[in-house]
């Protein structure tokens, strides 16, 4: 025992690393080492002998692990501190800039929107965009040949008339929700959501987002569209905007008006933006048609409704002051970027 404590003294003198140390343990306490080896010597001795052998060997064993972990820890020890010196941190440089995405400005007005329609009652419905000629014409009053349909040229999956389309308008949504109303009873949505148009210039786009609002109660008149669309305006675009209705015409609403907003960029004075007028025209809105009510289940003599219509990207323009509908959406993220502040 003392020989080979000694000889494990002598060699654990020379170990540097935990590699080493490990394999020089493997080599005298294994199964087949000889400190093993000096246990099996137990069964050859009398009782008298095994009792003071015994005690020798345990202590012999508890020196010789002892050696061992002593070294281990001291080694554990520096090895951590030659990794932390290694891969030590400078606290005190500036990190890297994470670059991170942004809502796009499209999606900032839809949300908002929807907020305040969702505040004031309203339900959000999100129709398809694929639709059939019925839904997106004819029961909006607008049957075929109609001339009007020429304002919505529209694309067609087929021959015109004989298959689907995509959609012109969310109010397409509008009759959804009116024929799945099984009850036929009061309604108060909004639809936003794309439509398609063959359009395509600065201010209008073949593709573009828009949200309409349908409102059928008894007893609902122009007084609560007016309401309804100056609360709209003045949270939108400020409790300063004055709102003001002209006479127009859409199959879909009788009767039917345009509807203006005073200029955000002058108060109303008169502006390049507004063409000296003081007015901007915002959105499209009514009282909706009989022949609609009717065609949709609803009985004209018994409720009303109103309904209105807008073009989000329209406001997103007038918001961030986009001069080019065509920009927001062409993915460039040079114009995208301008958009990545937290004023959610």
């Amino acid at each position: 025992m003392e020989k080979l404590l000694n000889e494990i003294k002598e060699k654990i003198e020379n170990v540097t690393d935990l590699k080493t140390l490990n394999e020089l343990k493997v080599e005298y306490l294994s199964k087949k080492g000889p400190i093993t080896e000096l246990s099996l010597k137990m069964k050859d001795l009398s009782i008298e002998e095994k009792k003071e052998y015994g005690m020798k060997l345990n202590a012999f064993k508890t020196e010789v692990n002892n050696l061992f972990d002593t070294l281990k820890e001291k080694l554990e020890i520096e090895e951590l501190n030659k990794k932390l010196e290694s891969e030590k941190i400078d606290i005190t440089l500036p990190s890297k800039r994470i670059r991170k995405g942004s809502k796009h400005p499209m999606t900032r007005i839809k949300e908002e929107l929807e907020d305040l329609f969702v505040s004031m009652g309203y339900e959000v419905y999100d129709g398809p965009e694929i639709e059939t000629d019925e839904n997106c014409f004819q029961k909006l009053n607008l049957p075929l040949g109609h001339p009007a349909r020429d304002a919505q040229d529209t694309f067609y999956l087929e021959n015109e008339y004989e298959a689907f389309l995509l959609r012109s308008q969310t109010s397409t949504g509008q009759v959804r929700v009116m024929e799945a109303n099984q009850d036929k009873g009061p309604i108060r949505i909004v639809c936003p959501g794309k439509v398609y148009r063959r359009d395509d210039d600065a201010t209008h786009s073949h593709q573009f987002m828009q949200m309409e609002g349908l409102v059928i109660d008894e007893n609902v008149s122009m007084a609560d569209l007016k309401g309804t669309l100056e609360t709209f305006c003045k949270k939108l675009l400020g409790e300063k905007t004055n709102v003001r209705f002209r006479p127009s015409y859409f199959p879909f609403t009788e009767p039917s008006v345009e509807v203006d907003v005073t200029c955000f960029k002058c108060g109303g004075k008169g502006c390049s933006l507004c063409k000296q007028t003081g007015w901007i025209e915002v959105l499209g809105a009514g009282m909706v048609h009989p022949n609609v009510l009717s065609m949709c289940g609803y009985d004209p003599e018994k409720y009303q409704g109103f309904a209105f219509g807008t073009g989000l990207d329209r406001f997103a323009m007038f918001k961030y002051g986009i001069t080019d509908i065509r920009t927001m959406y062409g993915n460039d993220e040079r114009f995208l970027n301008q958009f990545s502040r937290k004023d959610d």
